[in-house]
């Protein structure tokens, strides 16, 4: 009886332990997750910063940032940010080709959420051709 006792209080111990190593862990916590460009001209690059603070106990450390297609970058702050600091990520995407998008960011770190997911949408409108001039004379005179 006293080695179950004293197996079940080795499990517990270290089930504590575990859980007191996840509560130091940093966390995110955005001012948003997902931006809508709303309706965007073709050709013309658009950026967005999604701003975030490290809620968590221990510095913040952002292994990668991912968009998922080639019309995307990412730029992102590369030093730990502290507790109760902010960091940035900055997106740019290229509106080349008129469609409406939803692209994905995927965001990985040392947080207690390892993987975040942020989002961008919005709807590219092609170029309005210009229209040919009228009225056009021939330069003859009589």
């Amino acid at each position: 009886m006293k080695k179950i006792l004293l197996i079940c209080a080795v499990i517990i111990g270290f089930a504590s332990i575990a859980k007191a190593q996840d509560d130091q862990k940093p966390e995110f916590k955005f001012n948003e997750e997902k931006h809508d460009f709303g309706k965007i001209p073709q050709g013309t690059p658009v950026t967005t910063v999604f701003e975030f603070t490290n809620i968590g106990q221990s510095p913040l450390i952002l292994a990668d940032v991912r968009p998922t297609c080639g019309c995307t970058i990412a730029d992102y702050t590369k030093t730990p940010v502290k507790p109760g600091d902010k960091g940035l990520i900055k997106i740019t995407y290229n509106a080349a080709a008129a469609y409406p998008f939803n692209k994905t960011i995927v965001v990985t770190s040392n947080a207690k959420t390892p993987q975040k997911f942020l989002v961008i949408v919005g709807e590219v409108i092609a170029k309005t051709a210009p229209a040919p001039a009228t009225g056009a004379t021939t330069g003859t005179s009589n």
